[in-house]
């Protein structure tokens, strides 16, 4: 049946989960934006100063212009604090615990995938709930940077987020243990990802690859729907709320 003719995509996602449980769910920024954050990246985002945001996140800026990187993270750690995981994060992290769900791989760095429950989440892009030194890799929840004294390590070096920055790689184990994932998966459920860089795109495709079908729920178009067996362009939470109805 072609993707155009389902007349209940919610109801055949139902069914995908649970014909082909348990799923390896990936989450993108579009996952964020349903808790109420900006994302800073669009039209300048919400960062007031005359730098864009990618010189601020910058290896660069850690090493040279370690005050104004302090200040664009300490905006945005404050600003998470003021928001939390919504309907999508809690209804991935219940079906976790009941087996329809096994790894979740996600692009972001809010951790409301683990306040929602869910367990052993690989952060691809790290995490801003902590920070760690940059010399000796000590962490210390993220709260402490926004202190004066929580910027200096015992050690002598400088704490800085415990996100990767431009100009690092992507840690190793945590990408291997996505892609081991992804390779293992019997679905691939992508939430609120554009799938328009690596590694993002290549993950869907390792599971197209080795057989799994592929789910897209994101609100707009992306460069792997074509390899998808179902597209849902729809809000992310209002789409699971439904399945888990549906699935009860």
């Amino acid at each position: 049946m072609s993707r155009e003719a389902l007349a209940d995509p919610s109801a055949e996602l139902a069914r995908l989960l649970t014909a082909h449980k348990p799923a390896v769910v990936f989450t993108g920024a579009g996952m964020s934006t349903e808790s109420g954050l900006p994302d800073f990246r669009s039209n300048g985002g919400l960062w007031k100063q005359s730098r864009r945001f990618e010189e601020l996140a910058s290896v660069d800026a850690l090493e040279t212009d370690y005050d104004e990187h302090v200040a664009f993270y300490r905006w945005r750690i404050e600003m998470l604090a003021g928001h939390g995981p919504n309907d999508g994060h809690r209804v991935v992290a219940d079906w976790q615990r009941r087996g329809l769900v096994t790894t979740v791989v996600t692009q972001n760095v809010d951790g409301f995938h683990t306040q929602a429950g869910t367990e052993g989440v690989l952060e691809l892009h790290g995490t801003l709930s902590v920070v760690r030194c940059n010399r000796c890799g000590g962490e210390r929840p993220a709260a402490e940077f926004l202190e004066a004294a929580g910027l200096a390590c015992p050690c002598g070096g400088k704490r800085r987020p415990g996100v990767v920055l431009f100009g690092e790689a992507l840690p190793l184990a945590t990408l291997r243990a996505a892609q081991s994932a992804a390779k293992r998966a019997s679905l691939f459920i992508v939430l609120g990802s554009s799938l328009a860089v690596s590694p993002a795109n290549l993950l869907p495709e390792a599971a197209v690859g080795a057989g799994a079908p592929l789910v897209i729920v994101n609100r707009d178009p992306t460069p792997l729907d074509r390899l998808a067996t179902l597209v849902i362009n729809a809000g992310i939470g209002e789409t699971l709320r439904t399945v888990d109805q549906l699935l009860a």
